[in-house]
């Protein structure tokens, strides 16, 4: 697995830092900035930037095959543990994040999402992305089953941080990265935090 240093840029960012935009060559000029960690990941990340070509709307929901989300390993002060959500639509413990609903500027994205989900306002974030995925949701009955192409970052909670489960959870809960293996959740989330070392974890 890769050192998570090669990608972040070391950057603590604010959601007031971060500027709004609604253009969709900022996404695509995010992911291209993105320094893959791996042959697959560079793969996925062609696959999104392809999509986002096919898709001018790509940043909707509204876009039915499916649409760019953003999402965040958040850390705690330590960086041994990450808060993870019970979804309530999918029911498995996920990292936090959601659809960008035009947002382009996909930390910004990811970083809102992580606020609103979390209820914790000083959260930081590095924006640069550490990992993309595409993965299937399932037919629902007010929606067909579509992908999601997600941009994931790593976010930072202040020391004494203290959630606020949102509508969209059933709970939300503090994990330690060591004990990841045992959570109900997916591949790829575990693949999120066997991307950060321990010792380098924190922010600097």
């Amino acid at each position: 697995m890769p050192d998570v240093e090669r990608s972040s840029s070391g950057q603590q960012l604010s959601l007031a830092s971060l500027c709004s935009d609604s253009r969709l060559e900022t996404a695509r000029a995010i992911l291209r900035g993105y320094r893959p960690w791996s042959s697959e990941q560079d793969r996925v990340r062609e696959n999104i930037l392809a999509f986002t070509d096919e898709h001018e709307d790509a940043a909707l929901r509204s876009c039915a095959p499916g649409h760019l989300t953003a999402s965040a390993l958040v850390l705690d002060a330590e960086g041994t543990r990450a808060l993870f959500t019970h979804h309530k639509k999918l029911g498995l413990w996920l990292q936090l994040g959601g659809h960008c609903d035009g947002e382009t500027n996909l930390a910004r994205a990811a970083l809102t999402e992580s606020i609103e989900e979390s209820g914790i306002s000083a959260l930081v974030i590095d924006p640069a992305p550490i990992d993309v995925d595409i993965h299937t949701i399932p037919a629902r009955k007010n929606e067909p089953e579509h992908l999601h192409l997600d941009t994931r970052f790593l976010v930072w909670a202040p020391p004494g941080a203290v959630e606020v489960c949102s509508e969209e959870s059933i709970e939300l809960a503090w994990i330690e990265l060591k004990d990841l293996d045992a959570l109900d959740t997916d591949d790829s989330v575990r693949r999120l935090a066997r991307l950060l070392p321990k010792s380098r974890s924190t922010p600097r």
